[in-house]
């Protein structure tokens, strides 16, 4: 179904009357080299970021990414993640190092859910970077642990899932 050109206008706390444009279909059209094995609404009925991420910002996005998701609206809460642990830096220490682009203030995530809704923007090549850049965490993992093995190296599984990639498969 296309949505070029649709107009999405941006109220909640972290953005007041930022304004982005539908270029793509939803889900489609992406950078070759850019193939993330999870959707942002399979990623949030999975439980990422402590439940805490998207609480609240669902406006903007398709209802139906949130009626399975883990969501914690008062703090964080690891038990919610997929591997019941904690894999997350602070917010603070993201924009430490920069990796915060100022029309995405939550990170990547925010980008992602962006882009995979159909909007494109001058940090996209960045991002698809830093996502392909994740990818080392496979290799660490398929040395260290027997496949399927649900328990070992569970925090950079669920780093893994925060970039969606399914390490449920490793």
């Amino acid at each position: 179904m296309p949505t070029s050109n649709k107009r999405i206008v941006v109220n909640d706390r972290m953005q007041q009357g930022y304004s982005y444009t539908l270029t793509e279909p939803m889900g489609e059209n992406f950078h070759p080299e850019f193939k993330p094995e999870l959707t942002p609404k399979q990623m949030l009925a999975m439980g990422v970021f402590g439940g805490k991420y998207m609480t609240d910002c669902a406006a903007e996005f398709p209802a139906d990414w949130f009626e399975n998701a883990k969501l914690s609206p008062e703090r964080r809460n690891p038990k919610l993640n997929f591997f019941g642990v904690d894999a997350s830096q602070s917010l603070a220490e993201w924009r430490r190092k920069g990796w915060i682009y100022e029309e995405d203030p939550r990170g990547w995530f925010q980008w992602y859910c962006r882009y995979y809704m159909g909007r494109r923007c001058p940090d996209d090549e960045r991002q698809i970077k830093r996502w392909k850049a994740v990818r080392r965490h496979i290799a660490q993992i398929k040395k260290n642990c027997l496949a399927g093995d649900p328990n070992c190296r569970r925090r950079q599984k669920q780093a893994l899932l925060h970039w969606a990639y399914d390490a449920r498969k490793l």
